[in-house]
């Protein structure tokens, strides 16, 4: 009963999220080849050079956008067909394919990464926490202080637990390799060309809809393993973390963004999002959560408490489900 189970699309998933939160992506393999996400990136900026030049129509322009975003997800998905094809033959291929699937999950990495932000705050001060917080924003970390940096850290944790994490489970779940490998490329494409600015706005329009409809669900299943979460970790608030997210997560300027941040700022007993700086222009949002927005690293490490929890829970739902099927 127990190998069915782990041989079931809810068991290889359970399997590919111990994996990735166990060893994560190992430096060493992904210094001798290139991550599937670069090759996802390398295909998109390869359209881009073909279908957003400036001296294109805008209508030329959307239109190029979005066959591009057929294109990559059409290749991403037969790319999943085939390797769960191929693995199917092999001894043990559910096995391999649990591997293959956590090099698409991004727990360890997002983790470690938060993490980074609150070690340097104690061994290097704001100077080293604003380096290492660049590494995972897109804001000018030069005007952020200590409060500004531990809120874009604990962001990051919250936003990137959904889309990083819960969607491409979601969609795995749903469709197997082709769903989780369709989706992390149209995430992909979302970040490097769904902006709102005048190079990608009508180019990458159809990466960024796609992308709001992909993560509407996880975004929503975010915020309640967060909620879940908040019940068991002491000092953490889950009953305004539900109140958070109810009133504030449809304010926030993402459709999905503002779940789990408003989650995770009403288990903290913070003020997340708000008003903020990208490329040196103010980008006005509304402030998810009803707390102080004096955050500091002590609310990082309770952020990634909050995080190992969340992601545990996904784990135990993703067993339950194996063993239900």
């Amino acid at each position: 009963m127990i190998e069915a189970a782990l041989q079931s699309t809810a068991g290889i998933l359970c399997l590919a999220l111990v994996f990735d939160a166990v060893i994560g992506d190992p430096p060493a393999l992904w210094n001798r080849l290139p991550h599937p996400v670069v090759l996802f990136g390398n295909l998109i900026g390869w359209g881009e050079l073909r279908w957003n030049r400036s001296e294109t129509s805008i209508a030329a322009r959307r239109r190029g956008g979005v066959f591009l975003v057929t294109l990559l997800l059409v290749v991403a998905a037969l790319t999943g067909w085939l390797l769960h094809r191929v693995l199917s033959f092999v001894s043990y291929g559910w096995l391999l394919e649990a591997v293959v699937a956590s090099v698409f999950l991004a727990q360890r990495s997002l983790h470690d990464h938060v993490a980074a932000v609150a070690h340097a705050f104690e061994t290097e001060g704001v100077p080293g926490a604003r380096r290492a917080v660049s590494m995972i924003v897109g804001r000018d970390p030069e005007q952020l202080d200590e409060g500004g940096v531990s809120r874009a850290a604990i962001e990051t944790a919250a936003e990137n637990f959904s889309d990083g994490v819960v969607a491409p489970a979601f969609w795995y779940l749903l469709a197997g390799l082709p769903g989780l490998l369709a989706y992390k490329a149209l995430n992909t494409a979302d970040s490097m060309i769904g902006h709102k600015n005048e190079r990608y706005l009508m180019f990458g329009w159809a990466s960024a809809r796609l992308d709001d409809l992909a993560n509407l669900i996880p975004a929503r299943f975010s915020a309640i393993l967060i909620w879940a979460a908040a019940f068991v970790v002491p000092g953490a608030d889950a009953r305004s973390s539900i109140r958070s997210t109810l009133r504030d997560a449809r304010r926030h300027r993402s459709p999905n963004a503002g779940w789990p941040e408003a989650a995770m700022a009403g288990a903290l007993g913070l003020r997340l999002a708000g008003p903020r700086v990208y490329g040196g222009r103010i980008v006005e949002d509304a402030w998810m959560g009803a707390g102080g927005a004096d955050a500091d690293m002590s609310d990082i490490r309770r952020t990634l408490t909050l995080f190992r929890l969340a992601c545990g829970a996904l784990i135990l739902v993703t067993g339950f489900l194996a063993l239900a099927t």
